[in-house]
């Protein structure tokens, strides 16, 4: 399926002077699907070498790596498995694959929810704890290079701001 523009006709009752804006469009405009693409292309720029960093330095993938954030960051160091996989954006699956690899490196390990039988929680180890500090510097180093020196701080404000929009 191809995201190009197609051309926007005057619509019948509409004289070809009256302005684009006016006009009823089907899809996105060439630019806007510029900007989509670009968007796109800066994401995957960016998390594919912050990827191959931490897996080179760090033996740890982008994706292991945010589990143990997430975990660092949560009260008691813990989320439930729903949760967690709510935080890092995969599915609930994806996420139990990722705890159990985490879970024999030692670094995460599963606990019950208290007062919820069914309920499981990962739980980030002290291992993990220390993964992380170390992982982080390769991987905040990774951003400030390929991320935040490339902008302005007025722009890192204005990216803030327009992401956030698009998030919610």
């Amino acid at each position: 399926m191809t995201d190009t523009a197609a051309p926007t006709a005057p619509t019948p009752g509409h004289g070809a002077a009256e302005p684009a804006a006016a006009r009823p469009r089907s899809g996105p405009t060439r630019e806007q699907l510029a900007a989509w693409r670009a968007f796109l292309r800066a994401h995957a720029a960016i998390t594919r070498a912050l990827e191959a960093e931490l897996v080179t330095e760090q033996d740890l993938s982008l994706a292991s790596y945010d589990v143990l954030v997430q975990l660092a960051e949560a009260p008691g160091r813990r989320l439930r498995m729903t949760e967690l996989a709510d935080a890092v954006l995969l599915s609930r699956s994806g996420v139990t694959r990722l705890v159990d690899r985490l879970e024999k490196a030692g670094l995460v390990s599963r606990c019950r929810v208290e007062g919820d039988g069914r309920g499981v929680a990962a739980r980030l180890t002290e291992s993990g704890v220390n993964r992380l500090r170390i992982a982080s510097r390769t991987h905040l180093r990774g951003v400030t290079q390929h991320f935040v020196t490339r902008l302005e701080e007025a722009d890192l404000h204005v990216l803030e701001r327009l992401t956030r929009q698009l998030a919610d």
